[in-house]
């Protein structure tokens, strides 16, 4: 059985031209989409796509599965709408609150599948900086919201009548720019590598810069910190620069716009919870749909 993500996929690029311009409709990268495209060519044994210079043209194979995948979606689509209307999903409003990493990089696809699936359902997105996301969602003031803590650092106790659900826990991971020498070794680089080198970093205050120090100074090693930034897209462009180097978030590092190198550190203490903040109490048909996506979603980049 063909998987319909794959399949709308292809539909996409048949309407799109190209798997570039058809990955930014569907709020995928590029790469990720070529990955499905080559999963559903396996299933269906034949050359769906040809690539020339100006895009990307189906062959008769691929002609042939686009239009009775436009069929299965539009009969799919058919039956979300109907089970919606008895989910009570067939309209209102459903209020979302993210961070900047999240939100840029593991949301869309998500909001696409709710969109698709419940189409009168009216999507608001607020960004919050944690944990100001589980405070707008303590008020009311979004239905459910994307946050992360790090470790190690104290935990934020979470407002009455909130809960935290964990979605993906990443490591923290050094980034240098391409060349390094300290992204150059195989397998973990022990904290106490750091020692002496120009860390780029956040505010004193943000966790993983605390944390980062604790392990610094539990090695015995004093952190130079030389430049601070507000968000992590500056940081690793600075990074890629030779100014210097940072820990950030496996996510951060792999969908950086800037070339890094990436090592891995020792001890693998160093860790980001993404969860999603919601009200138990209050849940809506629309707030329950879209935690269920975000599940599959993270729980899938999870393992990518």
């Amino acid at each position: 059985m063909y998987d319909p993500t794959r399949l709308a996929a292809l539909v996409a690029v048949a309407e799109a031209g190209s798997i570039t311009r058809a990955a930014a409709r569907l709020g995928y990268t590029a790469p990720a989409l070529s990955q499905q495209l080559a999963k559903l060519e396996r299933e269906a044994g034949a050359a769906l796509l040809v690539r020339h210079h100006r895009g990307a043209r189906l062959t008769a194979a691929g002609e042939l599965l686009a239009a009775r995948a436009r069929r299965v979606l539009d009969e799919m689509d058919r039956a979300r709408h109907e089970l919606a209307r008895l989910a009570g999903l067939s309209g209102g409003r459903l209020r979302v609150g993210t961070f900047t990493t999240a939100g840029i990089h593991l949301l869309p696809p998500v909001l696409t599948a709710f969109r698709r699936a419940h189409p009168d359902v009216e999507l608001a997105v607020a960004d919050y900086e944690p944990p100001d996301g589980v405070s707008a969602v303590a008020s009311g003031a979004v239905d459910l919201a994307l946050t992360h803590a790090y470790e190690p650092a104290s935990p934020v106790p979470l407002p009455a009548g909130v809960a935290a659900e964990p979605l993906l826990v990443e490591e923290l991971v050094l980034v240098t720019a391409p060349g390094h020498a300290l992204a150059g070794g195989s397998g973990r680089l022990p904290v106490a590598g750091l020692a002496g080198q120009p860390l780029i970093s956040s505010a004193p205050s943000h966790p993983p810069r605390q944390g980062v120090e604790a392990a610094l100074a539990a090695a015995g090693a004093t952190p130079a910190v030389v430049c601070e930034s507000p968000g992590y897209a500056l940081v690793c462009a600075l990074v890629s620069a030779g100014l210097g180097v940072a820990v950030v978030p496996e996510m951060v590092a792999a969908m950086a716009m800037t070339p890094l190198g990436v090592r891995a550190l020792e001890p693998a203490g160093l860790r980001r919870t993404i969860s999603v903040a919601h009200r138990p109490g209050e849940a809506s048909p629309a707030a329950d749909t879209l935690r269920a996506l975000l599940r599959g979603a993270f729980g899938r980049a999870g393992a990518s």
